[in-house]
């Protein structure tokens, strides 16, 4: 069965939901490398893990790394275009993403910090899901912003 994009988007979110949480503000590593390119294994020899493969298509590639609290999804992308389409539909749901070019670690916030010591890359946050009371109202939250 060939996936499609409409088909992982529901699975790579619920990935993202189980393994990232509300997280507090950090300034993550203080070295960072050049950031890492090549295969979703490559990157995962280079992260020291050995990658539970969750989606194996044309467009995208996904697996699971770490275990317990340092648990992440690596995804790699067949095009620069699929990545950031990706990237922009999951950070409606939250989360912390380091991003390389074609590739993309999703997980808690210090699991990602971390992960860019090695990794190199750019963090960058999801839209945060608060419960105190007002961050959907007045313009603010999770559909601030967006242009159709």
């Amino acid at each position: 069965m060939r996936l499609t994009r409409p088909m992982l988007a529901p699975a790579a979110l619920a990935a993202v939901l189980a393994l990232t949480g509300c997280g507090a503000g950090g300034d993550g590593a203080d070295t960072v490398p050049a950031t890492a390119t090549g295969s979703l294994e490559h990157l995962a020899a280079e992260a020291e893990c050995t990658p539970n493969m969750q989606t194996d298509a044309d467009t995208i590639r996904q697996a699971l790394c770490g275990k317990g609290d340092g648990k992440y999804v690596l995804a790699t992308f067949s095009t620069d275009r699929g990545q950031r389409e990706w990237i922009n539909t999951a950070k409606d749901y939250g989360g912390f993403y380091l991003v390389g070019r074609k590739w993309v670690a999703v997980g808690h916030e210090d699991v990602v910090a971390d992960l860019r010591g090695t990794l190199g890359g750019t963090l960058e946050q999801g839209v945060q899901h608060g419960g105190g009371g007002a961050g959907h109202s007045a313009g603010h939250g999770e559909h601030a912003g967006h242009s159709g």
